[in-house]
Parts: C-alpha cells; sequence; structure tokens
C-alpha cells in the first residue's frame, strides 16, 4: 500500500487509477515520488483544487515541455528521475537564464516567466508540477505533448 492512493479514507490500487481521475478538491494522500515514476503520460492532473494544482509530467528523450508562461501563476517542479535543462526569460526570445537539473532538483518559476524544460538525457524525465493556483482544467491528461499542443495548452 505504500505506492497506492488514498481518497477520502479509501485505499485506491494505483493500478486502478483511470485515465481521467483527478482527485481534487477532496483530501488526498500518495508517494509522491512512486506516482510520478508510474507516469507514462506527458501531462496528468492528479489534484486541481480552487488555489492549487498537481500534475504529473513524463517528458520523453530528446523532448520538452514546450515554450509557455503562466502570467498569474507561480510553479514548483521536482525532478524524480532524469536530467535536463530549464530555461527562463521575460521574454519567449530572451532567456537570461539556463541551468542543467536532475533527480531531485527543484525548479520554482515565478508568474510571467517564459519558461521551458528539455529532456537532454537518455531516459524519460519524470516530474511534477505544482501550479498555484491551477493552470490546467480539472481532469486534464494529455498522453502525448502533440495531444496537449492540440488542445492548445501552451
Amino acid at each position: 500500500m505504500y505506492n497506492d492512493y488514498y481518497y477520502n479514507n479509501t485505499y485506491f490500487d494505483h493500478r486502478y487509477l483511470r485515465r481521467s481521475n483527478d482527485f481534487g478538491p477532496n483530501p488526498f494522500v500518495t508517494n509522491i515520488n512512486s506516482a510520478t515514476l508510474r507516469n507514462n503520460n506527458f501531462r496528468t492532473a492528479l489534484w486541481t483544487g480552487n488555489h492549487l494544482q498537481l500534475t504529473l509530467m513524463s517528458i520523453n528523450v530528446g523532448e520538452d515541455i514546450g515554450l509557455e508562461v503562466h502570467p498569474n501563476t507561480d510553479q514548483f517542479i521536482r525532478i524524480e528521475q532524469g536530467q535536463g535543462v530549464v530555461v527562463m526569460g521575460d521574454s519567449q526570445d530572451s532567456f537570461n537564464f539556463r541551468q542543467n537539473v536532475y533527480d531531485d532538483y527543484i525548479i520554482i518559476i515565478p508568474a510571467g516567466k517564459w519558461h521551458n524544460i528539455i529532456n537532454t538525457g537518455s531516459v524519460p524525465l519524470k516530474l511534477y508540477s505544482i501550479y498555484a493556483p491551477p493552470s490546467h482544467p480539472h481532469g486534464t491528461v494529455h498522453e502525448t505533448k502533440q495531444e496537449a499542443e492540440e488542445e492548445h495548452e501552451y
């Protein structure tokens, strides 16, 4: 049970999670490391509340999150597996911040900063992201980056 979910005091084995499960805004407990490593979707909204959102991401080798900005949302990211490079700046054409990131690194992205994370490693880059306030609709699941782009998330 260490790697599974608890929702409204009910145990859920991670294997029974459906594609569209978003446990917010109800009480929720999970092993975030295990949940992040088990996620194979480009993006999965795991918990969405009124003021905060938790998403899991898996970025394939050589791919990136995609250049984006959240004008009114601060973002916290933690890398659980892999390596990459994060770039940030005040415009989409000018990045004055560049940093290599690895397992156990965190990234803080202030609202209004353009940013991207590129997987430079040899395994999928697994991370979780906390948005405050939420950035994606409740229940968002994008199996691939292409699916996310088709929904105009960027």
